[in-house]
């Protein structure tokens, strides 16, 4: 998530933010929505009621938790499919088409891993991955995720507030932003062949986003351990915000006063703003954002559903922008 090779250009073209290869992908997608609409295969999209305990699938580890009660931490939308959630993804250090982080991720080694902390920070520690699990306790909580490409899901993650690892480390009063970088190994992750974007991969908050009660430090989902295409062993999860605000498979979280560029504001950012929060009155350059489609629920010939402000968290979240021009900071 930062800083790599300079490829002679201050804005990429719209081919090389958004590759042909998504294009397709998406349209595949959807023709198989289409047909599964007719058939057997809708079935295995009907989620269970959110408001019931969620089944762990049974292929990796367990990672038990308890139920969170924070306000807004569990939505009663259903649960989309796991074969859903674990198999359309964007990672693109896997590749850009849809099924290839699901397709490539294998060759991640989730273990052993550490993630640094550092910048502004009294107490910078190398926290290895059993001491992150052991640091808080592990809640289940079943937020929406919002694409920026117009797609949603509703998942059941199991972890913790980032703000339990933040006061552990101290930051100093110099802090006001939280910069999270993801792993970057070619041997590991193909897809770092790409030029789409500068490697490693890196997204960032301020300090009081991240301290905010939803914003979660995620191990698992569906109550297991995260699968590698879903950022396993450990990653953000930022529910009012556009999904690639989410860092996967995080090795260093630093601390700074000034603004860190993210990957990709760095890479288009007239479409791609710092904040990036859900807000449906503000399009993408390319398309609009005023609705969405729930993968496994809306059908290519479904009305689309509409897009809420802030992901349906603005009871929660919106005071933290209080004064602050959501058109010029998008």
């Amino acid at each position: 998530m930062h800083l790599f090779e300079d490829r002679g250009f201050v804005h990429p073209v719209p081919s090389e933010i958004t590759p042909a290869a998504v294009y397709a992908s998406r349209r595949r997608w959807l023709q198989r929505l289409a047909l599964g609409a007719a058939g057997a295969s809708l079935a295995s999209w009907a989620a269970r009621d959110a408001r019931a305990s969620i089944a762990p699938p049974g292929r990796l580890a367990p990672l038990p938790s308890v139920r969170s009660t924070a306000p807004g931490a569990v939505v009663v939308d259903k649960p989309t499919a796991y074969a859903d959630v674990t198999g359309y993804n964007n990672f693109y250090e896997f590749g850009t088409d849809k099924a290839d982080p699901a397709a490539r991720a294998g060759s991640l080694r989730p273990r052993p891993w550490t993630v640094v902390v550092d910048g502004e920070v009294a107490r910078p520690r190398r926290f290895d991955l059993d001491e992150l699990l052991r640091l808080a306790p592990m809640e289940e909580r079943i937020y929406r995720l919002r694409c920026v490409e117009g797609w949603s899901m509703v998942i059941p993650w199991v972890g913790y507030p980032i703000a339990e690892l933040i006061r552990r480390v101290a930051p100093t009063g110099n802090a006001k932003y939280v910069q999270f970088e993801t792993l970057a190994d070619p041997a590991q992750m193909p897809g770092l062949r790409s030029r789409v974007l500068d490697w490693p991969y890196v997204e960032a908050l301020r300090l009081d986003e991240a301290m905010h009660p939803l914003a979660l430090l995620a191990f698992g989902l569906y109550g297991e351990v995260l699968p590698n295409q879903n950022g396993a062993p450990v990653r953000t999860v930022v529910p009012w915000k556009y999904g690639f605000k989410s860092g996967k498979s995080i090795v260093r979280i630093r601390f700074s006063e000034k603004q860190p560029p993210t990957s990709w504001n760095l890479a288009a950012p007239g479409e791609y703003g710092f904040y990036s929060n859900v807000n449906p009155e503000v399009d993408h350059p390319r398309w609009s954002q005023a609705t969405e489609r729930r993968i496994g629920e809306d059908g290519l010939f479904a009305r689309k559903r509409p897009t809420l402000m802030f992901n349906g968290y603005a009871p929660q979240v919106a005071s933290l922008y209080a004064g602050l021009d959501l058109r010029r900071f998008f």
